[in-house]
C-alpha cells in the first residue's frame, strides 16, 4: 500500500465496552495508561495490559491472540511498552514489561520476547533471538 493509498485508508478507532473489550474482540485493561497511534491493526483474542503503560505507535500490526504486557506479578516486572511505528507483531506472540520494538523491526509467531529489539530487525522463538537485519533499499 503506498503512503498516498495509506492516508485514504478510513481508518476506525477502536470503540471499549466496560471491559475493555472492543468490537474487533481485543481488549486493553487499565486504557487510561494505553496510547493508541492510527492505521493500528490488532488481532481478535489480543490482551493488552496497560497497567504500567502501553504505546503503540502508527501503523503497527499485532496477530491474533498475542499478550502485551506491562505489569508482571508472577516475576514482579513493570515497565512501559513500547511498539515503534510500523513494527509487526506474529499471532500468539507475548511481550513483556518494559520492552521496546523498534520501528519496523519483525517478530515471528509464538514468540517470547523478553529484551528490547532494534529497528528493521527480525527476531522470533522463545526467548526471541535476532535472525537478520531488514533491508530498507
Amino acid at each position: 500500500m503506498t503512503q498516498k493509498n495509506k492516508n485514504e485508508f478510513n481508518w476506525v478507532d477502536p470503540v471499549f465496552d466496560s471491559i475493555g473489550m472492543t468490537q474487533w474482540a481485543w481488549r486493553v485493561s487499565h486504557r487510561e495508561n494505553f496510547k493508541l497511534g492510527k492505521h493500528v491493526e490488532i488481532g481478535s483474542f489480543t490482551m493488552i495490559d496497560a497497567q504500567s503503560g502501553v504505546t503503540i505507535e502508527d501503523e503497527v500490526k499485532i496477530g491474533f491472540g498475542c499478550s502485551i504486557l506491562s505489569h508482571s506479578s508472577i516475576d514482579n516486572k513493570d515497565g512501559l511498552v513500547l511498539l515503534k511505528k510500523g513494527c509487526s507483531i506474529g499471532a500468539n506472540s507475548v511481550i513483556m514489561p518494559g520492552v521496546e520494538i523498534g520501528e519496523g523491526a519483525i517478530v515471528g509467531s509464538n514468540s517470547l520476547v523478553n529484551r528490547n529489539i532494534p529497528p528493521f530487525e527480525i527476531w522470533f522463538g522463545s526467548p526471541a533471538r535476532f535472525k537478520r537485519r531488514i533491508d530498507r533499499e
